[in-house]
């Protein structure tokens, strides 16, 4: 090799590399802009015993087929659900008084249990869209609701709701004993879960 080959090979190398550290100097690295706005709006006083809990799990498929030239119209998403449901009562329609006279306690019985919250997150897996047809932000939110009921409907067909029932049946037996150790009488109107008169 000639002196002024390696001297091309050596002022190539040294362009190339400035090139490169002047790119990786000036040019600015993307970073996403996140802005939020969190508002509350309002707040307000809840009495409500949550009994049980249950962990749901759901594979959901969504598909639109529009038949013909399925490549350009049709769209699919599989979704994995994850939902921690939970059940108890609505304590606002409990009715509670004190007679100090007799030392009585009168308690209406428990409503029915109801699901109180599902608290879900949902995971887009083999998200399949046509040429024509994608998802809309509609789209998603639908999907969302539906994941959020399908999860509701299951959780009613369990034994969650019997479970809220035996549990709130072990806490008024703990009411009644809390209530008798300090020399009153606890009595329940009504149809108590698990708890007698």
């Amino acid at each position: 090799m000639t002196k002024g080959f390696i001297q091309i090979l050596l002022l190539a190398a040294a362009f190339l590399v400035g090139g490169w550290l002047s790119y990786q100097y000036f040019v600015s690295k993307s970073k996403p802009v996140e802005d939020s706005t969190v508002l509350l709006e309002k707040i307000q006083a809840v009495t409500k015993l949550i009994t049980v809990e249950g962990q749901f799990s759901e594979i959901y498929n969504y598909s639109e087929y529009q038949g013909y030239f399925s490549l350009l119209w049709d769209k699919k998403v599989l979704v994995r659900v994850r939902a921690t449901v939970s059940a108890g009562y609505d304590l606002n329609m409990l009715q509670m008084e004190a007679d100090p006279a007799t030392k009585t306690i009168r308690m209406s019985a428990l409503p029915e249990p109801e699901i109180l919250s599902i608290d879900h997150s949902l995971d887009y897996y083999d998200i399949s869209e046509g040429l024509f047809a994608s998802f809309t932000p509609e789209d998603y939110t639908r999907i969302n609701q539906r994941a959020k009921d399908l999860i509701r409907d299951q959780a009613l067909k369990s034994n969650l709701m019997p479970a809220a029932e035996e549990q709130a049946g072990k806490m008024l037996d703990l009411i009644r004993f809390m209530v008798e150790s300090a020399g009153w009488r606890l009595e329940i109107t009504g149809n108590a879960p698990g708890i007698g008169q």
